[in-house]
């Protein structure tokens, strides 16, 4: 379980079909082989790692409903490690389970923020509500409008360049996560 607040973008350094090295230095200080890291907003367990690197599997699962196979080596990765019960919850319940891809419409400066509209696909419309959560690329984010087939979000300066989102650009793809909560209601009421 992780909380969408990112600790550190890291940088691919090796990708092949079923592994993903990531260069880093915070999320590994205190990690072990077999911890999850949320990568891109995916849960990988660490299968390798250094002082200043770790390495990840990619399942079939992984690389055909998430962003990762179009990552190149030097892509930015946003990175959290998994929540701990004696810590603070900054942001929101993310598994790290992505429900789909979406893909960047604009990227919008306002005074000192950023709008970003993000199309996704309609059949997740019924999770996304206006100031509901969504995690895009693993980043807690709140919802400031949304349609069938977008939803924008209003991001500060810190959050943009303390990501990946700085990097991103209008048809870039990223990963998107829905609301647990908003699943679990959905399912409940179709009973």
């Amino acid at each position: 379980m992780f909380t969408g607040i990112i600790e550190e973008v890291g940088k691919v350094l090796e990708l092949s079909n079923d592994e993903l090295t990531i260069e880093c230095t915070t999320v590994v200080e205190d990690a072990k082989i077999g911890d999850s890291i949320c990568t891109n907003g995916i849960c990988l367990t660490i299968t390798k790692m250094t002082s200043s690197q770790f390495t990840v599997d990619l399942s079939p699962e992984t690389l055909d409903r998430t962003n990762a196979s179009q990552l190149d080596v030097g892509s930015s990765i946003n990175l959290e490690r998994a929540m701990s019960v004696n810590s603070r919850f900054g942001g929101h319940y993310v598994q790290g389970h992505v429900d789909t891809t979406g893909i960047i419409e604009s990227i919008e400066p306002s005074a000192d923020s950023y709008f970003i509209t993000v199309a996704f696909p309609k059949d997740y419309s019924m999770y996304v509500v206006e100031k509901g959560y969504v995690a895009i690329n693993g980043i807690s984010l709140t919802v400031t409008d949304c349609t069938e087939s977008r939803l924008t979000i209003c991001v500060i300066p810190y959050t943009f360049t303390h990501t990946n989102l700085e990097y991103l650009y209008p048809k870039s793809l990223v990963n998107i996560e829905v609301d647990i909560l908003a699943k679990y209601v959905m399912n409940a009421t179709k009973r």
